[in-house]
């Protein structure tokens, strides 16, 4: 119960201005996850080259949404983030695989 809570409240308010470059973002952060991960890890998870996601990490930073404790890493700024992404976009594929991603 305290999930569906968080979620629905706490986790939809923070994702709710996401773009979908942002939300592919996030959910192969999600995949990488807990914990901080490596810019390229996430980019290779979405088969695309780093640079390719500079300006989409910087908007999620801006967001709140992540923060980057260390140069070339990213990680989400709440605990149990991953955790919500996964949920609320179960299929990594369903992401990954738009052209204009």
């Amino acid at each position: 119960m305290a999930t569906a809570e968080l979620d629905d409240g706490f986790f939809r308010v923070r994702t709710g201005r996401t773009s979908d470059p942002e939300r592919a973002y996030l959910r192969a952060m999600a995949e990488l996850a807990p914990g901080p991960v490596r810019s390229g890890e996430v980019a290779a998870v979405l088969g695309k080259k780093i640079t390719a996601f500079g300006p989409t990490r910087d908007s999620l930073i801006k967001k709140a949404v992540c923060y980057s404790p260390r140069w070339g890493e990213i990680d989400f700024t709440v605990p149990m983030f991953d955790a919500f992404t996964r949920r609320w976009i179960p299929d990594l594929d369903s992401v990954v695989d738009r052209p204009d991603l």
